[in-house]
């Protein structure tokens, strides 16, 4: 017997929403969402959002920069001559600090700034600053004293929401089964869904026919195969 012949799936994009309500909130990020929304009620001017790969810094950073008005940069656009407009925002959201190519140099005049003139700073990064490579040792001190939102990696609820929301994303409904069964199988990660959820929907486009529970667990077992894991 022949497989029926595939299509080729448009690389349509997915919108993403960074809104309040789409937010999915559970143990694992309950107290960073929190901090979150006690702003202005903060202890410090400064705020460090961490967590894996795609667990939700950015929405978290969007939510308050929403609230805030803020600016949102990432750590490689602060450099020393943008220092004083960059503050004049009296909030400011900086992406992805531990990503390398960081101007150490320029961030430790902008926190010294911010916290002059009264501007609030959220600054998103997979770990703590220890993490980052920093070779400032005043910045890093600096950083180290910053309260931490810290998200962790998802508990079951949240990985099963977040499927079943990334399925709704791609106007797909998923049969119950079928989302228990990914949850169970992929890496415990947010980045892990996402990338799965896409990769079966192409597999489904290509196909020409409805994500099934035996087309998710041909995936899954292909993935399990390539890492040596079983189920």
């Amino acid at each position: 017997m022949t497989d029926a012949p595939r299509q080729l799936p448009l690389d349509l994009p997915v919108e993403t929403r960074h809104d309040a309500e789409d937010f999915l909130v559970s143990p694992s990020n309950e107290a960073a969402y929190h901090l979150i929304e006690r702003w202005p009620d903060w202890t410090d001017k400064v705020l460090l959002v961490t967590g894996p790969e795609a667990s939700g810094k950015s929405h978290l950073a969007a939510i308050w920069a929403a609230q805030a008005k803020a600016w949102v940069i990432r750590g490689v656009d602060v450099v020393l001559n943008a220092v004083p407009h960059l503050v004049s925002s009296g909030a400011l959201v900086i992406e992805d600090c531990d990503q390398g190519n960081l101007d150490e140099h320029a961030l430790f005049h902008l926190i010294n700034a911010a916290r002059e003139r009264g501007t609030y700073l959220v600054l998103t990064a997979r770990g703590g600053p220890d993490g980052w490579g920093l070779k400032t040792p005043d910045l890093l001190s600096r950083l180290r004293l910053a309260p931490v939102a810290r998200i962790d990696a998802p508990d079951d609820a949240l990985l099963a929401a977040v499927l079943v929301k990334l399925f709704i994303d791609r106007q797909l409904v998923i049969d119950t089964t079928i989302i228990e069964l990914i949850r169970s199988r992929i890496e415990r990660s947010i980045a892990a869904a996402r990338d799965f959820v896409e990769r079966l929907d192409r597999e489904g486009l290509a196909r020409g026919k409805p994500i099934t529970r035996a087309m998710a667990s041909k995936l899954l077992a292909i993935d399990e195969a390539e890492t040596g894991e079983t189920s």
